[in-house]
């Protein structure tokens, strides 16, 4: 079948303005491409193919504004049609699911290593996203990251806390800064790494905060586990969490030597999309289960990251 299946969370449920799947969609539609939705519930494996219940749109004209939204209609698609098909005969199928990797989302990659069996490129790879935690892969490489513990023990966590002073807590399967917290070295400490491991049932993440992020989050957008694009992203003026991009950003040594420690392992585990968090010349995170900010990016700075990433994925392949 001629097009691209995207694997996503309901549609209505993704905002045309800024959501990466939807400039995803859009680079491919630009293409010529059809682009085909559906939602992991509407997967099945029939004698051994994977079919889905997926729907065909077309995405609505869309312009870019003055910050890093897109403008676009209320509802920024339009279905043309409906039909079982097989997931194996498109030319290519993004896995965009939003994290957690739960039980949905890992029931969904083993449907997808089927298609990938069959020849049908899967992005990113569902065996790397099994392999590859975002949150905590980068404690391979501990020497690029600031002080880290990882663990679900409120009294150790708080040890960690008086050794940096003040760090960054998040849970381990968390996403969107939903759960991130800041904790001091302070008497309110132990109450708040309680409350953040849920008493000791949960593990999260606590890292050493670094001051240096009012000057801003840098986004690294890695295709291949090549750099093709920075923004640096800048806590509000009330929320410590990082907010949208609001200006691009130079890439430096710290931000090569890290993408040289790391290309080589997302390669060799198919993860083509992948969106790093640097602070300070100091690896925060590594977004590979939907990687996003290209859509906000694009918009803000004029860049044309969604269409780089899917014009790749069909080198030599379109006439």
């Amino acid at each position: 079948m001629s097009g691209v299946l995207f694997v996503t969370d309901p549609l209505v449920g993704l905002q045309g303005e800024i959501d990466a799947s939807v400039g995803l969609m859009g680079a491919t539609q630009d293409l010529g491409l059809d682009v085909w939705c559906c939602g992991p519930e509407e997967l099945a494996v029939v004698d051994g193919r994977v079919c889905a219940h997926a729907r065909r749109i077309r995405l609505r004209p869309r312009v870019a504004s003055d910050d890093h939204r897109w403008i676009v209609d209320p509802t920024w698609w339009d279905e043309l049609g409906t039909a079982v098909v097989d997931v194996a005969s498109f030319e290519v199928v993004h896995l965009r699911i939003d994290p957690p990797v739960d039980a949905r989302y890992l029931h969904t990659t083993y449907l997808l290593d089927l298609v990938e069996q069959a020849g049908t490129r899967v992005i990113n790879r569902p065996e790397g996203i099994r392999a590859m935690h975002e949150k905590l892969v980068a404690l391979q490489f501990p020497e690029l990251c600031p002080p880290t513990y990882v663990g679900a023990d409120p009294q150790a966590l708080r040890s960690f806390v008086r050794r940096v002073g003040t760090a960054v807590v998040k849970p381990v399967d968390g996403f969107a800064g939903i759960g991130v917290w800041i904790v001091r070295d302070d008497r309110s400490a132990i109450a708040l790494l309680e409350s953040a491991t849920h008493g000791g049932r949960r593990h999260v993440i606590a890292q050493q905060f670094l001051p240096t992020v009012a000057q801003g989050n840098k986004r690294l957008f890695l295709l291949d586990g090549e750099i093709v694009g920075a923004v640096l992203r800048r806590p509000a003026a009330d929320d410590f969490r990082i907010g949208p991009p609001v200006a691009p950003a130079d890439i430096d040594d710290h931000d090569r030597a890290i993408v040289g420690a790391l290309g080589p392992v997302l390669r060799e585990h198919g993860l083509v999309i992948a969106g790093l968090d640097v602070i300070d010349g100091r690896l925060i995170e590594v977004n590979v289960t939907c990687p996003g900010g290209m859509h906000k990016t694009d918009a803000l700075l004029g860049t044309n990251l969604s269409h780089t990433i899917v014009s790749s994925l069909f080198k030599g392949a379109l006439v």
